[in-house]
């Protein structure tokens, strides 16, 4: 307690520093799973990519990032275990965001989408086991995050697959592929604001202070669905057949209709990536903030600063901006050639499945969702179509992280110890 009383400002400063640094990660490696469809279907532009992104990544957080956050800050490890040594709760939550930001800064320099929610996780257990006892983990939350990164890339491959085929059936197919397109886009861009509003109203806006029946939530949600897909119709009557280039690629003219639906999946994949991936880095520092404002009380539930989560959005915002684009052509453009319909598919269902598992709570991997719904892209048109080689080293990206961020995260949690003990 009188290591709290007389270093609480420095531990401040620190957390704020290491939370903005860890947050820079998730925008400089996470934010190509957000955007990196989008840019490598070709439908817009790295700089568009960033707008749309430092508009919609920080409003995810702001709105719906305080439920996740939860979990990160206090579902991991047993905060009565800490009870009479509230200051190893802030030693090693500012280890866990040093070692993950370092993790993430070196895997985004080389281009490797690896998970931030497998880092920072990793992380907290290597502190947790290190400095508390292995006792002090929660096993069985650690069990359903770990049961998550399996499933999560399953789910978004199957929705990815399941739509690309609707679209394949209800517009490639068909006899008249560019006018079924047009009609049928407004259906899907209602399916995108349909789904993120939802899910946000169902759990995502207890921070905030709004409280809605299900019932309610269902006819806000169908509200916010038909103005999107009301917008989405005016962008899509717009386009033009384009005879000259169908005579090079069949479908030209069709996928010219799903850029401007693309804009749509882009912006619910950055409010979903917001919402979830935000937790991992103000997490951890919301927990210093909550023991050291509580003169030392460690509590399992406290309420999360809005000032946290602004600061987290402006990390993911700056981080996007300044090194989004390596890892963002990894998953653009490496894993399996993408248009725009094939960007839309994988990213309506990675957004899907991101903004549905912010609702449960559970800090899925985007990356592993993202990935995973590219891949149910590619399997429409055959094992062929995926570099597996690609696929493999992201793989082996993904094993690393966790140890990685757990010896990294024990090492700093013994350095801290040893200079302010």
């Amino acid at each position: 307690m009188d290591i709290i009383n007389e270093w609480g400002s420095v531990f401040l400063i620190l957390a704020i520093l290491f939370g903005l640094y860890m947050t820079w990660g998730i925008g400089a490696n996470d934010v190509a799973n957000a955007m990196g469809t989008s840019v490598g279907s070709g439908a817009i532009s790295i700089r568009q990519a960033i707008l749309i992104a430092a508009i919609f990544e920080f409003a995810g957080a702001f709105i719906a990032g305080g439920n996740v956050t939860s979990t990160i800050r206090s579902g991991i490890i047993d905060a009565d275990s800490l009870a009479g040594h509230p200051e190893l709760l802030i030693y090693g939550m500012l280890a866990a965001l040093l070692a993950a930001a370092i993790w993430l800064m070196i895997a985004s320099t080389r281009g490797w989408p690896v998970s931030t929610t497998h880092s920072i996780v990793g992380a907290i257990v290597g502190f947790a086991v290190a400095g508390i006892g292995i006792d002090s983990v929660h096993w069985g939350t650690i069990g359903q995050i770990v049961a998550s990164w399996v499933i999560s890339p399953v789910l978004g491959g199957l929705i990815a697959l399941l739509l690309m085929l609707s679209i394949r059936y209800l517009i490639l197919n068909a006899e008249h592929p560019f006018r079924q397109a047009k009609r049928w886009g407004p259906v899907y861009v209602f399916l995108v604001g349909w789904i993120v509003s939802l899910v946000s109203l169902f759990k995502g806006l207890k921070h905030l202070d709004l409280h809605f029946s299900t019932l309610e939530s269902f006819g806000i949600a169908t509200a916010i669905g038909l103005l999107t897909a009301a917008i989405g119709k005016f962008l899509i009557d717009r386009v033009q057949m384009d005879p000259a280039a169908d005579r090079n690629f069949h479908f030209a003219s069709v996928e010219k209709v799903f850029t401007p639906m693309m804009i749509f999946t882009a912006c619910a994949m950055a409010f979903a990536h917001g919402s979830n991936d935000v937790a991992n880095g103000i997490g951890p520092m919301a927990a210093v903030v909550s023991a050291i404002q509580n003169g030392g009380e460690v509590a399992s539930h406290s309420r999360l600063p809005l000032w946290v989560l602004t600061l987290g959005g402006i990390g993911i915002v700056i981080g996007l901006a300044t090194m989004g684009y390596r890892v963002m052509q990894t998953i653009g453009t490496k894993i399996t050639e993408l248009t725009p319909s094939r960007g839309f598919s994988a990213t309506l269902a990675a957004a899907s499945v991101v903004v549905l598992a912010s609702k449960t709570g559970l800090p899925v991997s985007t990356t592993h969702i993202a990935v995973g719904a590219v891949m149910g892209v590619g399997l429409s048109r055959g094992i062929a179509a995926l570099d597996l080689r690609v696929i493999g080293n992201i793989v082996m990206s993904w094993i690393i992280t966790l140890p990685a961020g757990a010896i990294l995260a024990a090492i700093f949690f013994y350095l801290f110890k040893a200079i302010f003990g």
